[in-house]
């Protein structure tokens, strides 16, 4: 009957055990709260959540992970070992946990509370010398280091060391300090029947029985407030106190079998065996009801998860088609640039072609009428030459000069032709040398004007130069020479006998000074005007039968004047001479 009491003992410390929900809970937020500013540290992060959500296995892993890390700071460190040493503990691997444990730096903010879990993980170890040490350790600081410690617990765990140890005096010394402390119904009932197992396994039955005494009649008096908890509370609350009631009834009927009193012991199985079913009844419906409750929970979280399934889905189905969407725009974006480039180059082609058959179409007409003009001076002087040849028999010596001055005026004209295109060929391949600088434009005029004083003479011309020594304009030499000698040209060419040609400037504006040559000539209408204006006109003669030119000099001209940046323009009129006007800049910021 002792062997049965002793049984009934250690069930109701594992319950007192147990009751330390509270003063973790608070403990665990303290922690986690503290060890937030490490959270830069990933592993740390994912170590500390892990604990707090009890998954000890995660919180192991991530722990180790953090612990592998060099350099760790040293709170960090006993973080880390807290957090394994308790994971530890709750998978009942003991002897790791106080390795892990036993790590922990000594000036650690909670190494008082770790020291509580080495007690308790030696107790349960039968470790019961170690254990007392840290319980001692404990015993002796002041009230206000045992920071989330419960005094009570440590003065229960040394009686329990004592008592298993058979240290029966310091077992009683605990138990008492345990019981004086005591505030509450279901703890005091736990240490009185503690104290009452301690004296009697001792025989001491006169000391012992009134103790299970006591903790029957308070067990009676345990009530449920149930305004008061919440139901899981309640329910616990409700368990315990079944618990109690059971035990202090089955711990009386025991002691008074043992004192012969069997009336006395059969009233008190009956109370065990009514209190026993109620904490069986009790115990099945929770089991039912947390099985109903686990079962809700399941099909709720099986809800959400198809709920989920179904949320992602959905998402898929809409990420396809958005993608979708957006690569059919990106396509149809790159659909239209390429559409556009291809319109923009069949445009530039278009538009090359047009320039090119343009260009081809001069260049045709041009060597056209180059070779016509050519053979017709060729052919010319042929004929010449043989009536010269003709009238030198006769010694016609009249004949033989007009013939002679025929004969240079076709070959000047050829030679001028020949000029011309060679140098218009120059112009179109960028192979003539060309170097803008400032230039004197009345002895540049002087110089050219001067070469044609025979060609005057032999037409009855007069030419006036009266550029003013003073207009200077930046302009490449030769190129200006060039085209100085064709408007001549074109002047004397289409001046009547005892006409004048003019050549003078005058200032338009700040940047530009106007060389003019002018005529008393045959002039032009208004439609050739503006004719051989444009860039690609290559005219016969139109208005003058007599008169033979491929307008192959102005085109000329019209390129080196727009290649020294200058400006060209005409004024005529039919039947009262024309000027040739070409404007020249005058610095060469006009480049």
């Amino acid at each position: 009957m002792r062997f049965k009491l002793l049984l009934i003992f250690l069930f109701s410390f594992s319950v007192v055990f147990s009751q330390k929900k509270i003063i973790d809970s608070i403990f665990y937020s303290k922690v986690l709260n503290k060890s937030s500013k490490f959270h830069f540290q990933e592993n740390f992060k994912k170590a500390s959540y892990y604990f707090s959500e009890k998954k000890w296995d995660s919180a192991l892993i991530y722990s180790q992970k953090q612990l592998n890390i060099a350099n760790n700071q040293k709170l960090i460190l006993d973080y880390c070992h807290l957090y394994r040493g308790i994971s530890l503990n709750k998978k009942k691997a003991y002897s790791e946990a106080i390795d892990q444990l036993s790590q922990i730096s000594f000036d650690f903010e909670f190494s008082n509370r770790v020291k509580i879990y080495l007690a308790a993980t030696n107790l349960k170890l039968k470790n019961y010398e170690k254990a007392i040490r840290y319980l001692k350790f404990l015993e002796k600081l002041p009230i206000e280091k045992l920071t989330y410690i419960d005094i009570n617990d440590v003065y229960r765990d040394l009686s329990i060391c004592f008592l298993l140890l058979k240290e029966y005096k310091q077992a009683e010394k605990y138990f008492s300090k345990k019981i004086s402390n005591s505030r509450d119904s279901l703890s005091l009932i736990n240490d009185y029947i503690n104290i009452a197992n301690l004296y009697y396994n001792q025989y001491k039955d006169d000391i012992a029985i009134p103790y299970f005494k006591k903790a029957y009649e308070l067990s009676k008096k345990l009530k449920i407030h149930e305004n008061e908890v919440s139901i899981s509370e309640l329910n616990n609350k409700k368990r315990q106190i079944f618990e109690r009631k059971t035990v202090t009834a089955l711990n009386m009927s025991i002691v008074e079998q043992n004192r012969k009193k069997f009336q006395d012991a059969l009233k008190y199985i009956k109370e065990y065996k009514k209190w026993n079913d109620s904490l069986n009844n009790h115990n099945k419906i929770y089991e039912v009801a947390k099985l109903e409750k686990e079962f809700a929970v399941q099909q709720k979280q099986n809800e959400v998860d198809i709920l989920q399934v179904q949320n992602e889905l959905k998402e898929t189905q809409r990420n396809v088609l958005f993608y979708s969407a957006l690569g059919l725009f990106v396509l149809l974006g790159i659909s239209l640039y390429f559409y556009r480039e291809k319109v923009k180059r069949n445009k530039i082609i278009a538009s090359q072609k047009e320039n090119l058959d343009a260009l081809n179409a001069t260049k045709d007409k041009l060597f056209s009428i180059v070779s016509h003009d050519l053979r017709s001076s060729v052919n010319a002087l042929k004929t010449s030459n043989g009536s010269l040849v003709k009238n030198l028999d006769s010694n016609n010596l009249s004949a033989l000069r007009n013939l002679l001055q025929k004969n240079s005026a076709i070959v000047n004209g050829a030679y001028g032709l020949l000029d011309n295109l060679l140098n218009w060929a120059l112009l179109q391949t960028n192979q003539g040398y060309f170097s803008i600088s400032s230039l004197r434009l009345f002895f540049i005029t002087e110089q050219v004007s001067y070469n044609y004083q025979p060609l005057l003479l032999e037409k009855e011309l007069s030419l006036e130069n009266t550029v003013s020594k003073k207009d200077i304009v930046f302009a490449d030499q030769e190129s200006l020479k060039i085209v100085l000698r064709n408007l001549l040209d074109n002047a004397i060419k289409f001046s009547k006998p005892n006409g004048s040609i003019k050549i003078y400037s005058q200032n338009s504006s700040d940047d530009f000074c106007d060389l003019i040559i002018e005529d008393t000539g045959l002039g032009m209408s208004e439609a050739t005007r503006l004719e051989l204006l444009k860039d690609t006109a290559l005219l016969h003669k139109k208005e003058h039968e007599d008169v033979i030119g491929t307008g192959l000099g102005l085109q000329l001209c019209k390129s080196m004047i727009r290649k020294n940046n200058g400006k060209f323009d005409i004024e005529s009129e039919l039947g009262k001479g024309t000027k040739m006007i070409v404007s020249l800049p005058k610095n060469p910021s006009n480049e």
